[in-house]
């Protein structure tokens, strides 16, 4: 077990294949291990919402829908915080700060809005993206469950 592992309350690894189908699958997983701090609906929607943008860019950009590949969630739960990592090892990002930028996508032919880091950036407390072109991304996000059940657990 890692020392992270140790220090967290709860937590819980997740890796399946980089197919579309799965998305929703990763979306609920998260959303029912979040669900014992008893988020609020906004709170839970908010989650559900960026694990659902982080894991369609693993799958649309960083494997080209390519499904050979593999997306890995890991939630963390430190008494009221949550943070969730997504991670792929395909493509990678070669312009990070033009990735961020609010309406550009790489896909334009496949109907992207180019909205996915904005809204997992507007929607958590922190938001953290790092890739490597060739090694893959990683995004890293944390957000503060207000419940009262998480603050006193």
């Amino acid at each position: 077990m890692s020392e992270e592992q140790v220090l967290a309350h709860n937590f819980m690894t997740l890796t399946f294949a980089a197919k579309s189908e799965n998305e929703s699958f990763a979306r609920i997983t998260v959303a029912a291990f979040i669900s014992q701090l008893d988020p609020t609906m906004d709170e839970l929607s908010d989650l559900k919402t960026v694990v659902s943008e982080a894991v369609t860019n693993s799958i649309i950009h960083g494997y080209d829908s390519d499904s050979t590949g593999t997306v890995t969630i890991t939630a963390k739960i430190e008494r009221e915080t949550v943070t969730i990592t997504v991670e792929d090892r395909g493509q990678g990002i070669e312009d990070l700060d033009l990735a961020k930028e609010p309406l550009y996508t790489s896909k334009p032919e496949l109907e992207r809005s180019g909205m996915g880091f904005t809204i997992m950036e507007n929607f958590m407390d922190e938001f953290e993206v790092t890739s490597e072109p060739g090694v893959g991304t990683s995004i890293r996000m944390k957000k503060r469950i207000e419940s009262k059940k998480a603050l006193y657990k």
